[in-house]
């Protein structure tokens, strides 16, 4: 109970924060192929679902044990009532077999369930491009439009406010948790010239129980020519379950405006356990958006 007022009075807060001004794109506004959030949202009437198959492999020296497996991660994202706003269903299935070499036979397990299950809202906070863009430009300086100024380092902020829900005995949480924990996330986001988007997010997930994890995920992304999209990712995670650093690097293919193809490889430099895991995704959106009428 404590967990959904806390869930509930994040949102009220969302929803009493100042207008911003998001920026609706003619193009899908998609998360993949990493794991970090956009601070945008992907528009007022805008419906996105974004899924990716993976192959996973892990291997643990110190206690001896291999991991096999596969999954698909998944999220739906729709902007609700204002340009600025969102809300997402998202998480991540798995199917493995858990083989233990520490006897002289080995002893395989098959597991199955959900990594994480999410339901949020996001809120956009601060759109600094939007601003940008009402600027007039000066009369007297060919230079002052076109030169470097201080506050593009300003980044567009989003705040997001969510709820996991974990099942008993989850092979893929810590031992003892299960129901309803909260899950916040700051994410910020530059977007420079020359096709560059710099994004950060910081997590607090599974508040209140015993194995609260804080993550932070810093993606750079580039953009080749009009179709294609190449990045990195670092993704650190810190908690008495679970402890890693994950890296990722893939790429992106625009199909068309409402259509895009994705792959990337995570892998990380650990026994304890090592990680690699290869996916292979797709984004795709029904764009209901209408832009407002100007009087």
């Amino acid at each position: 109970m404590r967990s959904i007022k806390f869930y509930l009075a994040l949102c009220s807060i969302l929803l009493a924060l100042p207008p911003a001004y998001a920026q609706y794109t003619d193009l899908i506004n998609s998360n993949r192929p990493g794991v970090s959030r956009s601070a945008f949202s992907v528009g007022k009437n805008v419906l996105q679902f974004e899924a990716g198959p993976y192959l996973v492999k892990e291997e643990h020296t110190p206690l001896r044990y291999d991991v096999n497996g596969y999954g698909v991660d998944f999220s739906a994202r729709y902007g609700l009532f204002l340009e600025q706003l969102e809300v997402n269903i998202e998480g991540a299935y798995q199917n493995d077999t858990f083989t233990d070499k520490r006897s002289a036979i080995d002893l395989e397990s098959d597991r199955s369930n959900f990594r994480f299950f999410a339901i949020g809202a996001k809120y956009l906070l601060y759109d600094p491009y939007k601003y940008a863009e009402e600027e007039k430009p000066n009369l007297y300086s060919y230079h002052a439009n076109r030169g470097f100024k201080w506050k593009f380092l300003i980044p567009a902020v989003s705040v997001y406010a969510g709820v996991n829900f974990d099942t008993d005995g989850n092979p893929y949480t810590g031992p003892g948790v299960e129901g309803i924990s909260p899950k916040i996330m700051v994410a910020t986001q530059h977007n420079f010239t020359g096709g560059w988007v710099f994004v950060i997010n910081l997590i607090k997930d599974r508040i209140g129980t015993d194995y609260s994890d804080f993550e932070y995920i810093v993606t750079l992304t580039k953009s080749v020519g009009q179709k294609w999209a190449v990045f990195g990712e670092a993704q650190g995670i810190d908690s008495d379950f679970y402890a890693d650093n994950l890296f990722r690097l893939g790429g992106a293919y625009l199909w068309s405006k409402d259509f895009q193809l994705d792959t990337a490889v995570t892998f990380n430099t650990k026994d304890t356990p090592s990680v690699f895991q290869v996916t292979l995704g797709a984004s795709y959106r029904l764009d209901w958006h209408q832009d407002p009428e100007v009087d």
